[in-house]
């Protein structure tokens, strides 16, 4: 097995153990009896015994390609089973070959199945301070800590102001206890919430909400970056000191920002984390020097712009809300409420840090506890420090004892300032006009400017390392495969450079723009919509109660997940209606894009696990409702061999029953069931992977029997689920039954007469090329190997210096061995060749859509409809519309006319349209002694001539060969077999030119020999279009009632 090496050294699991991975060894051991057996080399178990068994080990469980720590393969059941079989030969390898048909790019299984990091060594992870707390909190505490919260307590007052923080804080935590549960259900990846949402719910979802969400990290990083500039070119400005204008300086000031931070991210993540720390410490100041200002006597200066230090009476003023300029709750929620995200920081980094699992959980909901309490604590000191309105004059004093306090301004009033004024003018300080109140209000101005400065440089910097983290994941999963480019790491923390470029390109260009009012609502709306999809995820994996949902956070509820999701999308809602309608849209039009994608990733979401909880309710649903005819739909089952072997009778199969009705491909492996076996299970997965790959709407079965008869009575007896089972078996023609041998025409006919006992309808095809291409493909594989044999020795060859050494190792050269294995094969007769051709021309005749032409139905025996209906079920295709019905009945030559009318009046009824209707009034006839010759010349190599024989010897003939046709027989079913030559008269002369023919099939009666019988098909179908015998199990699946 290989093993991942890194820098010249190699990395080892430490618990690894590596007896376990070795490949199988045996020695050879007499027994008493003289028989030998191989026996591979044991483990002294936990048991005190030498045994082949494993005790359990976390290495088992591992994927191949493991990143963290190397796989181990438990020796498997049939190793256990067959050891001791005689001449245990045993051929089940120790490990497992991981070169499967996926492709380049594709999603492994989970994620443990990563690409190893080529130089690993060195890597940086982070724990749940630094990695997850420290970036929660840096970026849930924005600008608008220092800047918009004074203003939302104010309008709000301090009452409702708490309800918009405990809501905000409400959504928040529901979020982080959803994102914990689905964290701690296996190992983390990075990724982030396109990890955690594509793991869970499948990647429909994950992938559409990835894009968006590295697309709104993207543009968040511009936001962060204007608003720093905004502030910088504001202080410029206060010093006269502008460049160019104010919005230019805000790009210029703007695209140096994003350029130094981007050289801090390409640094690499422990620089990004440094800086991250500085920031936070400044910040963390800023917040103190708030508090620690509240406690300094107010000057008179900040008396008149409204502070006053803290006083109850102005709490209590502030309680009430008073909104004013056509704000409500909702709008200052909708204001406020950007602040509190920032939660996914942490999770974005995931592959980063070093106990995903245990550090997300911790460090999100921590951050979550501490950045609410800040807000509420910051929001309470102000609101009772702070009245709403104030002039900012410090003439407003009042004087005397003479004068009233009334109106808004009652607090400022009594404690000796008049601002009544200001319900008249428009004042600029306050709580409800001054945004610079917590600059006031600190101890020290100029740190509130850092602390502002801090608090969006960290929003930025989290901002720009998550987008592009989060898209590489994207990216390595290749759901967009023209996006697979940037999947590419560097460094040993695999940086996504490639990615930093692309977020660079992004945010400057919306820098440029320089407004970003109208952008803002639908950012926020992005994020929300990750949020939403979190929620539902841990809803949607808790209620498909899947095993695999096994959360070691157990402090969750999916119900509470739910309520989270849909306060997720009412807030997106009352955020920006119209924002929230194009992020439904963008995401719905993704979601279309990689459903019709089918990226070939199998994660086991929960959406499979509903998927399946669905089914099986269903099928348990429909298992108590008895059928009805109206609903009756053909559910086939089809001997196709292997799935790719018969594809003429595979896609008329699949037209029959197309997305609406069952169908089964099934194959029989005959022979040894310990030889058969091997074969049928190595060959379902790919046979299935094949019907999907091309798009048939199918099942494949397999079974391994003695005979193709018992599988095939296995298969008619077993397939299915409850009402989900086949109720038509559809075989082929067995063209050659005159040279098979009486075994397997037995067997043949023994298939028909199994299907009648079990009441299935049959439907036998048969095509003058045939049906069987399995030599073609087996002559197309050959070649394939061929030619991957001879690249792979050109590589090897161009790939080795030509040394000249005396122990040179000498090799075929590729051209000799593909000549050599193209020679095996043989260059086919030009005969030979123009009959696989016609052959590779039929079968895919079903596949193209049909010219204009007729499907003429010879309805001869009433089978319950099945003859009918089944065409009929075909004209409602694609490929036949433009084949219409003709109608073929028997009649009697004095009421002809009669007859038309009748079934006339019967195919309106069933509501079933048709061309033509042609009443056969000759069947009666003779038929030609030509015709009738030909049948005696098919049916001579089969007869017993027992007549000529004296009785003795008939009898003695009769016991030696009873297979074969008595005279008797032939004279008892004269009139059968001279009805099967006549039919083919008159099928020749009107049918020969139809698209598709089909016929009533002659009953399989169990005391017709099955010579006779194949001899009635053969003659019946010979020398015709595509045609189907079908006969139904003569219950009605037709009905004309509503």
């Amino acid at each position: 097995m290989e093993r991942i090496s890194s820098n010249g050294g190699e990395y080892v699991n430490s618990a690894y153990d590596t007896t376990l991975d070795g490949p199988p060894v045996y020695e050879v051991t007499s027994l008493s009896n003289g028989e030998n057996r191989a026996v591979r080399f044991s483990v002294v178990s936990a048991f005190g015994h030498d045994t082949l068994d494993r005790v359990p080990n976390i290495d088992f469980y591992r994927n191949a390609g493991s990143v963290s720590g190397h796989r181990a393969v438990r020796p498997s059941l049939q190793e256990l089973h067959d050891i001791f079989q005689k001449n245990g030969a045993i051929s089940v390898p120790d490990t497992v070959d991981d070169s499967g048909d996926g492709s380049d790019g594709t999603p492994s299984d989970d994620v443990e199945s990563a690409e190893p990091i080529e130089n690993n060594s060195g890597a940086v992870k982070f724990g749940w301070i630094r990695g997850v707390l420290v970036r929660c909190m840096l970026n849930i505490w924005g600008v608008m800590l220092f800047i918009r919260l004074s203003w939302v307590f104010g309008q709000a007052g301090w009452g409702l102001g708490i309800v918009v923080i405990a809501l905000s804080c409400v959504v928040t935590t529901i979020t982080g206890l959803s994102m914990s549960a689905i964290c701690t259900n296996g190992v983390v990846r990075g990724g982030g919430a396109y990890y955690l949402i594509s793991r869970s719910l499948g990647p429909e979802f994950g992938g559409s909400i990835g894009l968006i969400f590295a697309f709104a990290n993207a543009v968040a990083v511009a936001m962060y970056v204007v608003g720093f500039a905004e502030t910088v070119v504001d202080l410029l400005k206060e010093h006269d000191a502008l460049m160019v204008d104010e919005i230019n300086d805000i790009r210029i000031v703007g695209c140096i920002t994003v350029v130094l931070l981007l050289a801090i991210s390409v640094a690499g993540m422990e620089w990004e984390a440094k800086a991250q720390i500085v920031l936070l410490i400044i910040l963390l100041v800023a917040i103190v020097n708030v508090f620690v200002g509240t406690f300094i006597p107010a000057t008179e200066t900040k008396k008149s712009q409204g502070f006053f230090n803290y006083n109850a009476k102005i709490f209590s003023e502030n309680f009430p809300p008073a909104f004013r300029d056509g704000e409500s709750f909702f709008s200052v929620f909708s204001i406020f409420f950007p602040a509190a995200t920032g939660i996914l920081a942490g999770a974005n980094i995931s592959g980063d840090l070093r106990d995903p699992q245990a550090a997300i959980p911790k460090g999100t909901l921590l951050a979550i506890l501490i950045t609410g309490i800040t807000y509420l604590a910051v929001a309470l000191c102000v609101s009772a420090t702070v009245v709403r309105d104030a002039t900012g004059n410090i003439t407003d004093i009042i004087t005397g004892n003479n004068h009233h306090c009334n109106g808004s301004a009652v607090a400022a009033c009594e404690l000796g300032y008049d601002f009544s004024s200001c319900e008249v003018d428009d004042c600029k300080f306050g709580l409800m006009n001054n945004f610079q109140v917590m600059t006031m209000v600190s101890g020290f101005g100029p740190l509130i400017i850092a602390g502002t400065f801090s608090a969006t440089l960290s929003s930025a910097l989290a901002s720009l390392v998550s987008a592009p983290k989060v898209f590489q994941a994207l990216c390595k999963d290749n759901i967009y495969k023209a996006l697979h480019f940037f999947a590419k790491g560097y460094g040993k923390n695999n940086e996504p450079i490639r990615g930093y470029v692309l977020t660079f390109i992004i945010s400057v260009g919306f820098i440029l723009i320089g407004n970003l009012n109208i952008i803002a609502p639908i950012i926020s709306n992005f994020f929300l919509a990750s949020y939403a999809l979190i929620n539902f995820s841990c809803f949607h994996a808790s209620y498909a109660k899947s095993p695999g949902w096994r959360p070691a956070y157990k402090f969750y509820n999916m119900w509470l997940s739910l309520l989270g999701a849909v306060l997720c999308c009412g807030v997106m809602f009352v955020i920006n209606w119209w924002a929230a309608l194009l992020t439904y849209g963008i995401e719905i039009l993704l979601y279309i894009y990689v459903t019709v994608k089918k990226p070939d990733v199998n994660w086991g979401s929960s959406t499979q696990a509903v998927t399946f909880v669905s089914a099986v309710s269903n099928a348990l649903s429909l298992s108590g409702v008895e059928d009805h005819v109206k609903n009756f739909r053909p559910q086939i089952l089809a001997l196709t061999g292997s799935a790719r072997t018969r594809p003429a009778l595979l896609d008329l199969a699949h037209g029959f029953s197309k997305n609406y009705g069952l169908c089964l491909s099934c194959e029989v492996f005959v022979g040894p069931r310990s030889e058969a076996l091997e074969e049928m299970n190595s060959g379902m997965e790919k046979n299935q992977l094949w019907l999907r790959k091309t798009k048939r709407k199918a099942f494949y079965a397999a079974v391994a029997c003695e005979s193709f008869r018992e599988g095939t009575e296995s298969l008619l007896q077993a397939s299915g689920l409850g009402r989900m089972k086949p109720n038509t078996l559809m075989i082929g023609f067995k063209r050659n039954w005159r040279t098979a041998g009486t075994e397997a025409l037995l067997s043949y006919v023994g298939v028909l007469h199994d299907a009648f006992d079990f009441e299935y309808g049959t439907v036998i095809l048969r095509m003058d090329q045939g049906l069987d291409v399995s030599h073609i493909i087996e002559a197309e594989e050959e070649m394939l190997r061929a030619v991957k044999e001879q690249q792979s020795l050109e590589t090897d060859l161009n790939g080795r210096k030509a040394s000249r050494g005396l122990f040179r190792k000498t090799r075929k050269s590729s051209t000799q061995v593909l000549t050599t294995r193209v020679s095996v094969c043989g260059p086919l007769p030009p005969q030979v060749a123009k009959m696989n051709e016609r052959l590779i021309e039929a079968s895919s005749q079903f596949k193209k859509k049909q010219p204009k032409g007729t499907i003429d139905v010879w309805w001869l025996f009433d089978d319950g409809g099945l003859t009918l209906l089944l065409p009929y079920i075909l004209t409602t295709r694609k490929k036949w519309k433009d084949s219409k019905l003709r109608i073929f009945i028997a009649g009697q030559p004095e009421r002809s006319e009669l007859d038309k009318q009748e079934m006339m009046s019967l195919l309106e009824k069933f509501r079933i349209k048709y061309s033509e209707i042609i009443v056969l009034d000759d069947i009666h006839v003779k038929p030609s002694s030509d015709s009738l010759k030909k049948l005696e010349d098919m049916i001579e190599p089969f007869r017993l001539h027992e007549g000529s024989k004296d009785t003795a010897q008939a009898e003695a003939l009769r016991k030696e060969h009873p297979w074969k046709i008595t005279d008797e027989e032939l004279e008892t079913f004269e009139e059968k077999t001279n009805l099967q030559v006549r039919l083919n008269e008159l099928l020749q002369e009107n049918s020969k030119s139809a698209n598709l023919v089909i016929v009533s099939m002659p009953i399989a009666r169990k005391s017709v020999s099955d010579h006779l019988y194949m001899a009635w098909l053969d003659t019946l179908t010979k020398d015709l279009p595509p045609t189907l015998l079908i006969r139904g199990n003569h219950k009605s699946v037709l009905t004309f009632y509503s």
